[in-house]
């Protein structure tokens, strides 16, 4: 019976061998799941149908045959007997790395983590944009013609929230006040030259105009825009900003109620300051003439013309200089300290900053773009705007007029220019954003009149500052 049942393979045996069940939960053994243990090799029968095998998570069903209830218990059954208690945790649907992308070799069912495609590490960290003054201007931009203007526009930024001042402010706040005294206090002349010339180079249209505000005004820059009649509304507002940045910096001496000594510091912070604006150093002519008009004030100086007789002054080295001083009738104690105790800066306003103001007021003074980086533009919109007619004789006056159109006409021709080079000052530079908003015009007319007066005429706001300062000079020195 033994020899015909082992002569016989299709001759079921009493007692059958039992199958030895192996558990999924061993990742080594599911390559032979399906295949008898004493079969290594794949060749022999297998034990278990194909139909039988547990599936895991979403594989696909390869073959559907028919199975047996008992074979489907037993596929069911785990390495104890039971089914298993938790199901394994399924992968995650999102990926928790992102693996190369690899164009040879398509992904594959087998990866754990999916890769993305078209992404890579280098591309999700993105470097920063560079600032609105520092983007280059398009070729075609500069190139293009003359087209019909739509409407009038101006370059002053949008309202937003001011980081020093509150809804509402009342003229002159002292808490405002301390804080741009420490403001100003934190820079050098240097960089507040940098700021100056970021703010004055956008409210004159020469960086940061759109590709919508060249369609409105018909040109490429506020340079050429304010020498056109629809120009009016910018040259309005350069005179303001002009004359609100010198009340702004007389008013940073004559508020000045402390010692002498106190008045005389700001004093030389304003020239040097003008110094670090002057032509060769930032090059804004626009800002150097505000702290120039802030210096030569009536309230703050009072020039009656020029004392002779070089009077004499000892600097901090001990050599005694010479030179010409004007006469001055406001604040006479504080120009003599200037004199004694910062006989540099006393010497620089007298000798270079006014002789150079005067020339730049002539329409004489240095406007090449190489050493200027934006041009002084208040002579011509006091022209245009029939501000102030040109004094003196008829041959004198009509030499000047002339000049001064002159040099509109080589400013607007120049401007792509002076646009290159007030980018190229401005590479780098990373401006205080406080720092920054202390010196537009929107929050200079809200800081020396308020929020309410901001908005009354222009006329009637500047006389009436004026007087302010008047009675702060006397306040400081009497008459005598």
């Amino acid at each position: 019976m033994e020899r015909t049942l082992l002569a016989n393979p299709g001759t079921t045996a009493p007692y059958p061998a039992r199958v030895r069940k192996w558990s999924s939960s061993q990742p080594a053994d599911l390559a032979h799941m399906g295949q008898s243990r004493e079969d290594p090799s794949g060749m022999g029968a297998s034990t278990m149908p194909v139909s039988a095998l547990p599936r895991s998570g979403s594989e696909p069903v390869l073959l559907k045959a028919p199975a047996s209830l008992g074979t489907i218990a037993n596929s069911l059954r785990g390495s104890d007997g039971q089914l298993q208690a938790k199901a394994p945790t399924k992968p995650p649907r999102t990926p928790s790395l992102e693996l190369p992308d690899v164009p040879e070799r398509p992904p594959t069912y087998c990866e754990l983590v999916p890769r993305v495609q078209g992404t890579s590490l280098s591309q999700s960290c993105r470097e920063p944009e560079a600032p609105w003054w520092e983007a280059e201007e398009d070729e075609e931009e500069e190139n293009r013609c003359f087209t019909r203007p739509q409407t009038e526009i101006a370059f002053c930024p949008p309202d937003a929230p001011s980081c020093l001042l509150g809804p509402q402010n009342r003229p002159l706040e002292p808490q405002v006040l301390h804080t741009l005294r420490g403001l100003f206090l934190e820079h050098h002349p240097g960089s507040t030259a940098l700021h100056l010339l970021l703010v004055d180079c956008q409210a004159t249209g020469l960086l940061g105009v759109t590709r919508n505000q060249r369609g409105n005004m018909g040109v490429s820059s506020g340079l050429e825009l304010l020498t056109l009649p629809h120009g009016h509304r910018l040259r309005l507002e350069l005179l303001e900003r002009h004359e609100t940045l010198a009340l702004a910096g007389a008013l940073a001496v004559l508020g000045c109620s402390g010692p002498l000594e106190e008045r005389a510091a700001a004093l030389r912070g304003l020239v040097e300051l003008a110094l670090a604006l002057r032509p060769g150093a930032a090059g804004d002519l626009p800002g150097l003439a505000a702290v120039m008009g802030a210096l030569l004030m009536p309230q703050v100086r009072g020039e009656q013309g020029l004392e002779e007789g070089g009077v004499r002054v000892t600097g901090k080295t001990g050599e005694a200089c010479a030179g010409l001083f004007s006469q001055v009738s406001r604040l006479e104690h504080t120009w003599r300290h200037l004199r004694r105790s910062h006989t540099e800066a006393a010497l620089a306003f007298e000798q270079e900053l006014k002789p150079l103001m005067r020339a730049l007021d002539e329409g004489a003074g240095p406007c090449d773009p190489g050493e200027v980086a934006l041009p002084h533009v208040a002579p011509v919109v006091r022209l245009l705007e029939g501000v102030e007619e040109v004094a003196g004789p008829l041959e004198e006056s009509g030499e000047r007029l002339l000049r001064t159109l002159h040099g509109a006409r080589q400013m607007a021709r120049l401007a792509p220019k002076f646009r290159k080079v007030a980018a190229q000052r401005l590479r780098g530079f990373r401006p205080n954003p406080e720092l920054s908003e202390a010196l537009t015009t929107r929050f200079l007319r809200r800081l020396l009149w308020g929020s309410r007066g901001a908005g009354a005429p222009r006329a009637e706001r500047f006389e009436k500052f004026q007087r302010v300062l008047g009675v702060l000079s006397l306040r400081l020195e009497p008459d005598r």
